[in-house]
């Protein structure tokens, strides 16, 4: 027994250690993504002493006819500073087999987004997603998103 304490100490230490999401929110997208719709997330206040990773997570179906996908980002800072992003990631390998995890039509996959980043500001953070996604050639962008069903956030 006198061995064991060490040993359980030391996981109960690990398990504490939990590098997993500590904030985050998922929302689902009703049969089409309008380019004009703006998913609007509020970020909760966390430790301003140490710097957080965000990753964007995304679900889509077989119906999602690109391999990639083109987000514009933005967080807004309680003091009125502003990052946004023009994004890229990629949902399927060259030959259209899909990447993420799920079993079934849809997978999910967690893309980083910002690593290391402060959030030393008081106050309420948001963060504005919208998809930018052009067929090639176009200069409009896709009217309506087929194949997205749910987007949002994690905070690790």
């Amino acid at each position: 027994m006198r061995n064991s304490i060490p040993a359980i100490l030391l996981f109960m230490f690990l398990a504490s250690c939990n590098s997993g999401p500590i904030a985050g929110e998922m929302r689902s997208i009703t049969s089409t993504w309008n380019k004009d719709q703006v998913l609007e997330f509020q970020m909760p206040q966390l430790d301003s002493t140490r710097n957080y990773h965000v990753f964007l997570n995304v679900r889509n179906s077989n119906e999602y006819k690109f391999n990639n996908l083109f987000l514009i980002v933005a967080i807004d800072f309680p003091h009125g500073k502003t990052l946004t992003d023009t994004l890229e990631y990629r949902l399927a390998k060259p030959d259209g087999t899909w990447l993420g995890t799920g079993l079934g039509s849809v997978k999910e996959n967690k893309f980083w987004y910002k690593e290391n980043i402060p959030l030393k500001e008081k106050g309420i953070y948001k963060m504005t997603i919208a998809q930018a996604v052009r067929n090639n050639g176009e200069v409009d962008g896709v009217t309506n998103l087929v194949g997205i069903t749910d987007i949002g956030f994690s905070i690790e």
